[in-house]
């Protein structure tokens, strides 16, 4: 199968990124907080420093394939098209009087434009100035300037939308408004797109909107050997956990999970922020981490039952070295003072992306943890994150690995 992830550090083959575009320029001092931006980016920047991302992956053989480019090859599909327009566009958004006539507006762009608008957002003004006003209260009663479709700026991370596990993946039920419609964007490309629509891959869950029980991949690490550790964070809930769990068991791609119980805050969003994966054995963790209750899952006595092993905090670290299958693991936190750790947690300092065992990818800001890291053996290859990394994730967030090496 072309697609397959094994590993969180083996190989890397393939990956989806997202280049910024208008989305991050939509964002404004009074909607940052609502789409989960801490700042506003100097979009031309930003962009220079992605490419240059893109760029040194595919030096070191990575095949890299852009997400907009993807979404809008996947329009072309007529039912694509219809799959997107027919869920976006519908009478509990946009009531009875608008929803079709700014449906059938939206179905007149060509493939490309429908793509930018669908993440770039468009407002009532954009709508204007090419269609009649629809009458419609709901449409009236918008100022000039509001969205009537908002921007997903968030779709630069692409490791949260959509998570690839063994031989499946995750299209994610995420936890905010502001990136739920991300999950539709990412089923259209995987039923529809020529890359994908052939292949005999798994789906292990579904994104849906308002769901009591989501996951995001940030909170993922296939670590290898049919284990996978996972973060309860803010983002990702238990019951979320448990069904990953059991449909993983039941198509035999795996054989344990180790589920950690997290903060619940924003410093901690997802687990990759605080702890990734570097070598077969070897992880990255923020000091300000400590130590956490997990969870041991395992398939049970029937298809439908899980097995769980709870363990107090001072055992994490035993838990997934077990699901390894190792007697131990090794754990890098570099040694500074708490708050130049602080820091380096805010610029995601751990939040490294492995191209191999023992290569990562990081934000050259993060002086004290790459310098940690590459006095240990691992070599650090890093790019700039002046801008990027005031959205809040770094090398790995913004990466969604299609295909890895087994360790």
């Amino acid at each position: 199968m072309a697609f397959h992830v094994d590993s969180e550090v083996g190989r890397l083959r393939r990956v989806i990124l997202h280049r910024p575009g208008l989305e991050l320029k939509r964002l404004t001092p009074t909607n940052k907080d609502s789409l989960l931006f801490d700042d506003l980016l100097w979009v031309r920047r930003a962009q220079t420093e992605h490419d240059g991302f893109a760029r040194m992956l595919r030096e070191r053989g990575v095949e890299v394939h852009l997400f907009g480019d993807l979404l809008a090859e996947t329009l072309q599909s007529p039912e694509a098209r219809a799959l997107v327009l027919d869920r976006v566009f519908d009478e509990q958004e946009y009531g009875p009087l608008a929803a079709d006539h700014i449906r059938a507006a939206f179905g007149q762009l060509t493939p490309a434009e429908l793509a930018e608008a669908m993440v770039g957002g468009v407002t009532k003004r954009e709508y204007l100035e090419r269609h009649p006003e629809p009458t419609s209260v709901r449409f009236h009663v918008m100022d000039l300037d509001d969205f009537l479709l908002a921007p997903l700026p968030n779709h630069l991370f692409t490791r949260d939308t959509s998570a690839w596990v063994y031989d499946g993946v995750a299209v994610n039920a995420m936890r905010w408004p502001a990136r739920q419609r991300e999950s539709l964007h990412y089923e259209a490309v995987y039923r529809h797109h020529p890359l994908f629509r052939d292949e005999p891959f798994r789906v292990w869950s579904q994104g849906r909107v308002d769901s009591p029980s989501t996951i995001e991949g940030g909170d993922v690490l296939v670590i290898g050997r049919g284990a996978v550790l996972v973060g309860m964070s803010e983002r990702t809930t238990p019951q979320a956990v448990e069904m990953l769990a059991r449909g993983l068991f039941a198509a035999g791609s795996a054989r344990t999970i180790v589920a950690l119980d997290m903060p619940k805050g924003r410093a901690f969003m997802h687990l990759d922020t605080v702890m990734t994966m570097i070598d077969g054995d070897t992880f990255t963790q923020y000091a300000g981490l400590g130590m956490l209750r997990s969870y041991t899952i395992e398939p049970g006595s029937d298809t439908y039952d899980l097995k769980v092993t709870d363990h107090p905090p001072e055992h994490m670290h035993r838990a997934i070295a077990a699901a390894l299958g190792l007697d131990d693991i090794r754990v890098l936190t570099a040694t500074q003072d708490v708050h130049s750790a602080e820091r380096e947690q805010w610029d995601d300092g751990c939040n490294v992306l492995a191209l191999a065992p023992g290569v990562v990818v990081a934000y050259d800001r993060n002086v004290t943890t790459n310098s940690f890291l590459a006095r240990r053996g691992i070599e650090v290859l890093t790019v700039p994150g002046g801008e990027l990394g005031r959205g809040r994730g770094g090398p790995r967030c913004m990466s969604c690995p299609l295909e890895r090496d087994r360790v």
